[in-house]
């Protein structure tokens, strides 16, 4: 098994890991729960945002969060996690989560994008030249008319700019990342009680 396949098996199961280590060791205070909020629920909307425009494996989706970043839902979950770490309260955790998602998936990007060139070939290399990998660029990005190397003559039907679709949010059943939050925050919330007990 190489670094990348090790990685995409690990992703899931480290968050599960993660999660006994907030709550064992967070000492949330409104601040930090108001402070992480913020972050977290921009984490979610871009998340939700991206998720009502991705067709996954069906086209290569460009609209959206996706003119900005390859990779939206990774950027939303990174935001999403990084304020639940916030609303801990525990400066050492955030740097561990941040450190920790940035190892982990980082290779899984660079590992998908060898897929997306596989399926969409023309098609990904111009949009990976202009959109970066994770970090948005301010301006959308277009789909070009004509790709490079193509005539228009020959050129295949490419997808349109698809607006937000909610019937995608429902089926990428995105709302759990939505509900998981408000557990979280739940969690959080009583053990700032129950500390304030003491």
């Amino acid at each position: 098994m190489n670094f990348l396949q090790l990685t995409q098996r690990i992703r899931v199961p480290a968050g599960f890991l993660l999660a006994p280590v907030l709550f064992i060791s967070a000492q949330p205070t409104y601040g930090s729960l108001i402070a992480g909020a913020f972050v977290a629920i921009s984490g979610l909307a871009i998340r939700a945002w991206a998720s009502g425009h991705l067709r996954k494996n069906e086209k290569l989706t460009t609209s959206g969060p996706y003119a900005h970043t390859r990779n939206p839902l990774y950027l939303g979950t990174f935001l999403l996690g990084t304020g639940v770490a916030i609303s801990g309260g525990t400066p050492w955790f955030v740097g561990l989560f941040m450190a920790l998602y940035l190892f982990i998936y980082v290779p899984v990007m660079f590992a998908e994008a060898d897929t997306m060139r596989r399926l969409f070939k023309g098609e990904y290399e111009d949009y990976s030249r202009h959109v970066p990998l994770f970090l948005p660029r301010a301006t959308a990005y277009h789909t070009p008319e004509v790709y490079p190397g193509e005539t228009k003559d020959v050129q295949p039907e490419m997808p349109a700019r698809n607006r937000f679709e909610s019937a995608l949010y429902r089926r990428h059943r995105e709302y759990r990342a939505a509900l998981g939050l408000i557990v979280v925050y739940v969690l959080l919330a009583a053990k700032l009680y129950l500390n304030g007990l003491r």
